[in-house]
């Protein structure tokens, strides 16, 4: 690892995580609680006394369940202004990310930006999900009254809050990514030319790769190493999802876990004391979104943001897809990772991996703070590598909100212009997209599909399809089990059919 001779004292670094996991649940265990435990650790970690005392800058993940009306009253609205009280923190300024699984990384590129310009010295990051303990009381009608603690004002959001889906993909089923993600899924398949059972193979291997990973973590969820015929075969206890993943490839939710980051300096750093052996740089940083509305992006199988944000990256940093020696690819659901592998060239069995952790089916998806584990867990190996460079990709909503950030045990020469994140905009959203249709009703062929589930069988299926003008539309198909037996025993892509309206829902019959 490098030493901290001839190193921009704006050069952003990395000097402390901590990362818990609680496998019981517990309604006493507060969402304030679990921050604390990552913090402390993390703080701790930086390997000198008195951390909190230089740490003027506090961001906070916000909790998944923070924006839901019927759980929001359960969580605290500044819990950066209680970790500071528990943790001695004085006059820290205190932000709360925006809801997205891109959220994490997208703060790192945030501070790192304002640490390189002097406006920030010292920032503590950390994310909590207790979403086990939370539907385990919403279940047994325990009090959890108190996990929201003192009545607060909100501290400022960074980032936009903005809903995910128009409202014509919400009313057909697409606002849980259980049902959206599959639709990337079977485009996917198409575009490479598979048939189901070379993709599903392929699926399953993927998976496969990231449950070996997680069985060795001590720190996952699931740390059973299950085979890929495991992971693919449908059971009693891994039955279909939203076709075609079963339950092993979708991720885990119900989980109790909390990471936390502490970010400066290297001049800072030397300023503290803290040992040069534990400092781990960001070499870059990027964040862009793809054409907002899935309906309306020129592919379904594809993210121009990915590609652009990574391209600007290893320009940027002139560290190559062949110099990284580790990879944390967002893994809410295969395809995300599969999309991810094709926009920067990487194979998705390529014998790096394509985690550190896990992965979200295995070492858990704890709502918008999973890449906060990643990133730590990141650091760590790196560390203990003590060589090496590694790549985090981070995904909000579906496949929308994009952030990468490069971490590497050398430090950069000399400190670059940041990214121009404005710009990685302008050209995506500059680029090809599709029109959705005015009026669905009429024929069309379809594009991508998915069936959903649950525990009695299928029951709602979904697909995207063009008409003749070329215009996208979102539909279901009728809701018998001879039409959803249809979609499961046959491809449907690229077969023809017509589209009524019933009651504001667009019906697609092959």
């Amino acid at each position: 690892m490098s030493t901290a001779r001839r190193i921009p004292d704006g050069h952003p670094i990395i000097v402390g995580t901590g990362q818990h996991t609680w496998r019981e649940p517990s309604a006493e265990r507060t969402p304030l609680d679990a921050l604390q435990a990552a913090a402390a650790t993390a703080l701790a970690d930086c390997g000198v006394a008195d951390m909190h005392a230089a740490i003027d800058t506090i961001a906070t993940i916000r909790f998944i369940a923070d924006t839901n009306p019927g759980t929001r009253d359960l969580f605290p609205r500044d819990p950066g202004a209680e970790l500071a009280r528990r943790l001695g923190i004085r006059n820290a300024a205190r932000y709360l990310s925006t809801i997205g699984g891109n959220t994490p990384q997208y703060l790192v590129n945030h501070f790192a930006r304002r640490l390189a310009a002097g406006e920030v010295g010292a920032v503590l990051l950390s994310g909590a999900e207790l979403i086990r303990s939370l539907f385990g009381a919403l279940r047994s009608g325990e009090d959890i009254s108190g996990w929201a603690g003192a009545r607060a004002e909100e501290p400022p959001t960074l980032g936009r809050e903005r809903e995910g889906l128009s409202e014509t993909e919400m009313r057909h089923g697409l606002y849980e990514p259980i049902n959206t993600y599959p639709l990337f899924e079977n485009s996917l398949q198409r575009h490479l030319g598979r048939n189901r059972a070379e993709h599903h193979a392929l699926l399953a291997e993927l998976c496969a790769g990231m449950s070996r990973v997680a069985a060795s973590n001590p720190l996952a969820w699931r740390t059973d190493a299950l085979s890929a015929q495991e992971i693919g075969t449908v059971a009693r206890h891994n039955r279909y999802i939203g076709y075609p993943y079963t339950r092993a490839m979708n991720a885990v939710l119900e989980v109790d876990m909390s990471a936390a980051l502490v970010m400066t300096t290297a001049g800072r750093a030397r300023e503290l004391g803290i040992d040069p052996q534990r400092w781990i740089y960001l070499r870059g940083g990027a964040d862009a979104n793809d054409i907002w509305y899935p309906i309306e992006r020129a592919t379904l199988h594809s993210s121009p943001a990915i590609a652009l944000c990574w391209q600007s990256l290893a320009q940027h940093s002139g560290i190559g897809l062949d110099d990284i020696s580790h990879f944390d690819l967002y893994s809410c659901f295969p395809s995300a990772v599969e999309v991810a592998c094709e926009a920067i060239g990487l194979a998705p069995l390529d014998p790096r991996g394509v985690t550190v952790t896990g992965g979200l089916p295995f070492f858990g998806g704890p709502g918008n703070n999973y890449s906060l584990h990643a990133i730590a867990q990141t650091v760590d190996v790196l560390r203990e590598a003590g060589n090496g460079h590694a790549l985090v990709t981070a995904n909000g909503f579906y496949l929308t909100k994009h952030s990468l950030g490069l971490y590497s045990t050398e430090p950069a020469g000399d400190l670059r212009a940041p990214i121009d994140g404005g710009a990685l905009q302008a050209r995506i959203d500059q680029g090809p997209r599709v029109v959705p249709a005015a009026d669905p009703a009429g024929p069309a062929t379809v594009e991508t599909y998915t069936v959903a589930f649950d525990r009695n069988g299928p029951k709602q299926g979904i697909v995207f399809a063009r008409n003749a003008a070329g215009e996208r539309l979102v539909a279901n198909t009728p809701d018998d089990p001879q039409s959803l037996q249809h979609l499961l025993a046959e491809d449907p892509v690229g077969h023809a059919g017509h589209v009524h309206c019933d009651e504001g829902r667009n019906i697609f019959t092959l």
